[in-house]
C-alpha cells in the first residue's frame, strides 16, 4: 500500500467538497478526428485549404493541431528535460519558489478559489520586465538554472512566433484588415502573455484505491479541472502521455486528445471569442492523471496588453448585427477571471442581453 503524506490527504478532502457533477474520464469519446493544420502547406500552394481548415476548426471546436510548424524538436526537448529535472527536486526545494502569486511554483491548489488538481506547475511571465521573486527562485533552485532559463526564453520566443503566424492565418480567413490586428497584441512590448509548465505525477491503481473515498465517483484522478483559457490563444505541447480532453459544442461530450510530442495544439481563448463576436468559441478542456506515467505539458498563453480593449471587431460584424459582449479591457477581464472558479462561465458577466438571441 502507498502511504500518503498529510498534504495529499488534505488535497483530496478538498476535492470531495467541490460543487457540481464529478467528471468521469469514462464519459469521454474518441471517435472524432482532431482537426489538423499544416503550416508548411500553408506557406506553399495549399494556403487557402489550410486557412479554411483552420477557420472551420475554430468555429466548430475551438481547438486544432498544428503540424510542420518549424519549431525545432531539440528546442522542445530541452525545455521538457529541464522541467523534468526541476519537478524531480525534493518538495522542500521546490516550495521555495512558491506559493504562486500567481507567478512561481504551485502544487495541488490551482488559483486562490478552492480549485484542486493532481498537479504541480511553474507559471512564468514572458516579458523580462515582469517577474517575481518566485519566478527567479525557480531558476535558482533548478539543477541547471541558467540552462533552464535560457531554454525557456528560446522556446517562448519560437512559440510566440508560431502563435502570431496562426493568428494571422485566422485574420486572413476572417478577412480582417490589417492582417496583424490580432498578432500585434502578442508582439506588443506590454503583452501580458504567460508560460506555464505543468507536471501531472502518475496515479497508480494502489493510490487510486486508497483515495477512492475522496474521488466522488470518478474513475481517475483529475489533474486539471474543466475550464476555458481567458487569453486570446493558447499553444500547447506535451510529452507522449495522454490525459488531455476537450469538450464538444454540446457541452457534455468529451473527446480524448491523442498525445503528439512533435506537434502543437491550439486553443481558442475567451478573448478571441469576443473579438470574433462568438464566431470562434473558446474550448472547454480538462486533464486526467495517467495511472503509470507522468505527463509534462508546456503552454504559451498569448495575451494582450492590460490596457487593450476587448470588443467585437467591427470588420466581422454584418450589417445590423449587434455585439454579443460589452466592451472591457484585458485587465478587467483578467481580474474577473482570477476571482472565479475554473469551471465557471467567465464571459457570462460580460454578455449583453441581445434581443432574439
Amino acid at each position: 500500500m502507498v502511504v500518503l503524506s498529510q498534504p495529499a490527504l488534505d488535497h483530496f478532502s478538498l476535492i470531495k467538497t467541490c460543487t457540481g457533477p464529478a467528471p468521469d474520464a469514462a464519459s469521454a469519446v474518441s471517435d472524432i478526428e482532431i482537426p489538423e493544420v499544416d503550416l508548411a502547406a500553408a506557406a506553399r500552394g495549399g494556403r487557402d485549404d489550410e486557412v479554411r481548415r483552420l477557420v472551420r476548426a475554430c468555429e466548430e471546436l475551438g481547438f486544432f493541431k498544428v503540424v510542420n510548424h518549424g519549431v525545432g524538436t531539440e528546442m522542445m526537448g530541452r525545455v521538457e528535460a529541464e522541467a523534468e529535472r526541476f519537478f524531480k527536486l525534493p518538495q522542500s526545494e521546490k516550495d521555495t519558489a512558491g506559493p504562486p502569486n500567481p507567478l512561481g511554483y504551485g502544487s495541488k491548489r490551482i488559483g486562490p478559489n478552492g480549485d484542486i488538481g493532481w498537479i504541480e506547475y511553474l507559471l512564468l511571465h514572458t516579458s523580462p520586465d515582469v517577474t517575481s521573486l518566485n519566478s527567479l527562485a525557480a531558476f535558482r533552485v533548478a539543477p541547471n538554472g541558467h540552462t533552464f532559463r535560457t531554454a525557456v526564453e528560446e522556446y517562448v520566443k519560437a512559440v510566440k512566433g508560431l502563435a502570431c503566424e496562426v493568428l494571422e492565418l485566422m485574420a486572413e480567413g476572417l478577412n480582417i484588415e490589417p492582417r496583424d490586428s490580432l498578432s500585434a497584441m502578442l508582439r506588443d512590448n506590454k503583452s501580458d502573455s504567460l508560460f506555464r509548465l505543468n507536471h501531472y505525477p502518475p496515479s497508480p491503481p494502489e493510490l487510486q484505491l486508497q483515495l477512492q473515498p475522496f474521488l466522488g465517483g470518478r474513475s481517475q484522478l483529475l489533474g486539471f479541472g474543466e475550464h476555458t483559457d481567458p487569453q486570446i490563444i493558447s499553444v500547447l505541447r506535451s510529452n507522449d502521455t495522454a490525459g488531455l480532453q476537450v469538450c464538444l459544442r454540446d457541452g457534455t461530450t468529451w473527446v480524448s486528445v491523442p498525445p503528439d510530442r512533435s506537434s502543437f495544439f491550439i486553443n481558442v481563448g475567451d478573448s478571441l471569442q469576443v473579438f470574433t463576436n462568438g464566431r470562434f468559441r473558446s474550448v472547454k478542456h480538462r486533464v486526467f492523471a495517467d495511472p503509470t506515467r507522468s505527463r509534462v505539458s508546456m503552454i504559451y498563453f498569448g495575451g494582450p496588453p492590460l490596457s487593450q480593449k476587448i470588443a467585437s471587431m467591427e470588420g466581422l460584424m454584418e450589417e445590423g448585427e449587434e455585439s454579443l459582449y460589452k466592451e472591457f479591457t484585458w485587465c478587467e477581464y483578467k481580474k474577473s477571471a482570477y476571482k472565479s472558479r475554473l469551471g465557471e462561465y467567465r464571459l457570462g458577466l460580460f454578455e449583453k442581453a441581445v434581443a432574439g438571441r
